[in-house]
């Protein structure tokens, strides 16, 4: 197929070409978490509300049982979302100012912004099982 390509123009690099980077993956997972945060803060909102129109049954079951293993893991990976997509937002904010292209030092950020995030998600959640 590609034989049969007469635009002049280099075609468009398919992702089997790219080589996965931090960098790239920085920015997919600043998308995800940028995602999880919208519905996080959907499901808290909805949390809220039944704890306003006093469907204490619903809030209770998300608490109680093998349920409450699911909702603590989704709230520390929402914790870890927030975490990430904050401090990810810092670097975008330096990046704003013209400063840390350099691809090196790009990739470097990236890893320790992922491996970062853990740090505010660990401290959060192991004080709060203290």
């Amino acid at each position: 197929m590609a034989s049969d390509w007469s635009d002049p123009r280099p075609m468009s690099p398919h992702l089997q070409v790219w080589r996965w980077h931090a960098t790239m993956a920085s920015s997919i997972l600043h998308r995800a978490t940028g995602i999880a945060n919208y519905i996080g803060a959907v499901a808290i909102s909805v949390w809220i509300i039944l704890l306003a129109f006093g469907a204490e049954g619903w809030v209770a079951f998300l608490f109680e049982g093998w349920m409450a293993w699911v909702t603590r893991f989704g709230l520390i990976v929402l914790t870890y979302c927030i975490s990430y997509h904050w401090l990810n937002g810092l670097r975008h904010l330096v990046w704003d100012f013209g400063k840390g292209y350099d691809p090196a030092g790009s990739n470097l950020r990236s890893y320790l912004i992922i491996i970062a995030a853990v740090i505010p998600t660990a401290l959060l959640w192991l004080n709060l099982g203290a």
